[in-house]
């Protein structure tokens, strides 16, 4: 492989080895924290220990960095491979700049999306990074499958991502909420993210097959995908043994 396909198995190799992993760490503590507040809310003492609910909510912070943090990864490996292979720098370099602008801008938002305390800070935050992922996710390059957006890997983690902004800017308010509203958002919410990143495992999959190596694009983005039929590349091992004449063998036969 070339450096540039080992850079493209960033994204799906952090996701293996340290979000997947970190996604069933959240669900467990989730679970735990519920049972605890169920058993302790009928008067009972819960052998679960206290410091789930803390873990829960560090770790699902956590959660929320990686997340956006792979996001921006694929996208950027899309965006400047595409920038770089059409020379986009030289015709439209105001374009990179800004590109480049939105990247920086969307990581400060989301640093300080971390630090905010204050409720409208908090909210200003996640607009920015929610639109910087957003904006930069439509850009060229970008292996979105718009025709199939339903089954789009690309739709899947950005809808998950803006999940995962949300539930961190509402954190302080599910502790300052007693009436649970914020609570109950955040677990629905948080259930269809956890679904989108199971549709994300399957989709990521398919697109690691889809996704040419780079020496073998040349190839197979000429082959139709709609009839399922690519051009004959090379000859086929018949064809590259040479032809026999016949008679003239049959008359070096008789000779001998």
């Amino acid at each position: 492989m070339d450096i540039k396909d080992i850079i493209l198995l960033l994204h799906p190799a952090i996701a293996v080895l340290v979000v997947f992993p970190m996604i069933g760490i959240v669900v467990h503590r989730a679970w735990q924290t519920r049972q605890r507040r169920l058993e302790t809310a009928k008067g009972g003492k819960s052998k679960i220990p206290p410091i789930v609910g803390s873990e829960h909510v560090q770790i699902g912070r956590w959660l929320t960095g990686f997340v956006v943090g792979i996001t921006l990864l694929a996208l950027a490996y899309a965006t400047f491979k595409k920038i770089l292979t059409d020379g986009v720098w030289t015709t439209a370099p105001f374009q990179v700049i800004l590109i480049v602008f939105m990247y920086v801008a969307t990581i400060i938002s989301l640093v300080f999306l971390y630090q905010a305390r204050e409720k409208h800070w908090r909210g200003i935050f996640a607009t920015l990074t929610g639109m910087g992922v957003v904006i930069l996710g439509f850009q060229d390059g970008v292996y979105r499958r718009d025709n199939e957006w339903f089954v789009s890997h690309f739709y899947y983690g950005i809808v998950a991502t803006l999940l995962m902004i949300f539930s961190l800017a509402i954190v302080q308010n599910i502790y300052q909420d007693r009436s649970l509203r914020w609570r109950n958002v955040h677990i629905i919410l948080n259930c269809i993210a956890l679904l989108l990143f199971i549709g994300q495992g399957m989709t990521g999959v398919r697109d690691l097959l889809e996704i040419p190596l780079s020496w073998q694009e040349e190839y197979l983005y000429k082959c139709d995908y709609e009839k399922k039929t690519c051009a004959n590349i090379y000859p086929s091992p018949s064809s590259e043994i040479p032809s026999v004449n016949r008679d003239s063998f049959l008359v070096t036969s008789n000779r001998h």
